[in-house]
């Protein structure tokens, strides 16, 4: 009888454990939308026990006793820094090249490099002596933190808040298959003409290179400076973010095109997303009493409605003047004028709940990741707007699964945006089509906050899980693309080739000797 608790305490000792683990999660990107997929997954870990310790722009607004917190204040204003257009509508014909030497590499480099200016961020990167467990840290341009893996010698899960992108398959041992898998930012669909693909090939290798020989030496040269307080050499970056155990991708069929995927790449889009609650009261009132329908309009939390071009916002306003139906709108200027009596505007929304309730009927959208998500989980048909980065690939997915209509913004006219409302609101096949992808998306072994809880503690189980490593990450970059094996061929090939015209030659030259002695 006394030998149970003994037999228990050994079993129990035997078995790996996360409870209790210390994290330490870095987010310096300052997107609130980023935040709301990584503050879901840090509200479970605490829900679950970890300690966390995180560097981050958005406090939590109450404290939580296993939750310590690098607050970087004030939040960098990188639309007004890091962006070198006008206004974020220019967005919408800039190239690839553009979109990353223009924008989105500029806005990583300066958030990443604002962070480490702080002063309480840089106090704790020299002087925390925490034992952590796991580095969990966004993928999305701020790779110089990953030398805090090298610091703290722990595994690294990082979340993919952008979704999938074209460099994580070679980070992670994976060839990507551009044949079917558009880039992120063109706005193809997954199957391509032999034009596509060739562009689709030449942009996402260019991509990889550019990012190869530009992006990360200049975050190496980053994390070189402000790290330079550890014992050196310290190591690459590129080797580090090839020791990411898992990525937890903000995607999930059938909103992301399909493909060839490692363990390590788990889909878990969608995990921000709640039951609806009860909306505030002059909301609820509004939309209650919409006997003909509404209409809700977004484009999300960095394209601002109020800096819309003002002969677009006229148009807009003379089509909602005109419908039965009411609108709700994210306006971040409560004082437009001549602001029809159907429309009610808010700075702010709760989006996801006005989106769960019966009466909404169309969704305007600008096509961001979190807000189609949204918009499919609750199955409401889209009139989509995209402007820049993923935006046009999430509205290309969706008009051709048929639960949304696409415009085109410099484009819009009255009478394109009219036809585009009165499209989605009366024909029924945008209600069938999205309730039939809606169902899917949500049909899961299980829910995606849990699916990521689940491999951030088995990578700590594991230490690092090398399980799920992908031996490709150990070949030379010509083995990994099976160059080697194609040169092989072309030297067989030439060898054969040679072989044969030297074995006819000869045969022929016989020939020919035989019958000068035959004469």
């Amino acid at each position: 009888m006394h030998l149970l608790p003994l037999v228990c305490l050994v079993a129990a000792t035997a078995l790996p454990t996360t409870l209790g683990a210390r994290i330490l999660s870095v987010n310096v990107f300052p997107g609130r939308s980023h935040w709301m997929m990584i503050g879901t997954i840090l509200e479970e870990l605490l829900d679950r026990g970890h300690e966390v310790t995180v560097i981050t722009n958005y406090p939590r607004k109450s404290a939580h006793p296993n939750l310590t917190e690098i607050v970087i204040s004030p939040i960098y204003d990188f639309w007004g820094k890091s962006v070198k257009v006008d206004s974020l509508y220019d967005l919408t014909d800039i190239s690839v090249h553009q979109m990353l030497m223009d924008f989105l590499y500029p806005l990583g480099l300066q958030t990443a490099e604002y962070a480490f200016t702080r002063d309480n961020v840089m106090e704790f990167l020299r002087n925390d002596k925490t034992q952590f467990d796991l580095l969990l840290a966004e993928q999305f341009y701020q790779e110089a933190y990953l030398m805090l893996a090298h610091k703290y010698k722990v595994p690294i899960v990082s979340i993919g808040t952008f979704g999938f992108a074209q460099y994580m398959g070679p980070m992670m041992g994976l060839m990507n298959a551009w044949s079917h898998v558009p880039h992120e930012f063109l706005p193809f669909t997954d199957h391509m003409s032999l034009y596509e693909r060739a562009y689709n090939s030449f942009v996402s290798s260019y991509e990889l290179l550019l990012r190869s020989w530009y992006y990360l030496p200049e975050q190496q040269a980053m994390a070189d400076k402000y790290f330079s307080f550890l014992p050196g050499p310290l190591p690459r970056l590129s080797d580090l973010e090839r020791q990411v155990s898992v990525i937890l991708l903000n995607s999930y069929p059938p909103l992301t095109s399909t493909r060839a995927k490692v363990p390590g790449l788990v889909q878990v889009g969608g995990l921000h997303i709640k039951p609806p609650k009860r909306l505030p009261d002059d909301l609820q009132t509004f939309i209650d009493g919409a006997t003909d329908g509404v209409i809700y309009f977004s484009l999300g939390t960095n394209l601002r409605s109020a800096d819309m071009p003002p002969e677009k916002l006229s148009i807009i306003l003379k089509v909602f003047g005109a419908l039965k139906q009411r609108v709700v709108w994210k306006f971040e200027d409560e004082r437009i004028r001549n602001l029809p009596p159907n429309v009610l505007v808010r700075s702010w929304l709760p989006q996801s709940d006005i989106l769960g309730h019966r009466n909404v009927k169309v969704f305007i959208t600008h096509g961001g990741l979190l807000g189609t998500q949204e918009g499919v989980h609750r199955a409401v048909p889209m009139v989509g707007i995209p402007i820049y980065c993923d935006q046009h690939l999430n509205m290309n997915k969706a008009t051709l699964g048929g639960y949304a209509v696409k415009l085109y913004f410099p484009n819009i006219t009255e009478e394109s945006f009219r036809w585009a409302l009165e499209e989605v609101l009366y024909n029924p096949s945008y209600k069938k089509n999205v309730d039939k992808v809606s169902q899917i998306f949500r049909d899961r072994p299980v829910p995606a906050l849990e699916e990521s809880v689940y491999w951030i503690e088995y990578v700590m189980r594991y230490n690092g899980a090398p399980q799920l490593r992908s031996a490709g990450l150990d070949l030379p970059w010509v083995s990994f693309a099976l160059l080697d094996v194609v040169g092989l061929l072309v030297i067989v090939l030439i060898g054969g080739v040679l072989l044969v015209r030297r074995v006819v030659s000869n045969l022929l030259g016989g020939k020919r000797k035989s019958k000068r002695k035959n004469e």
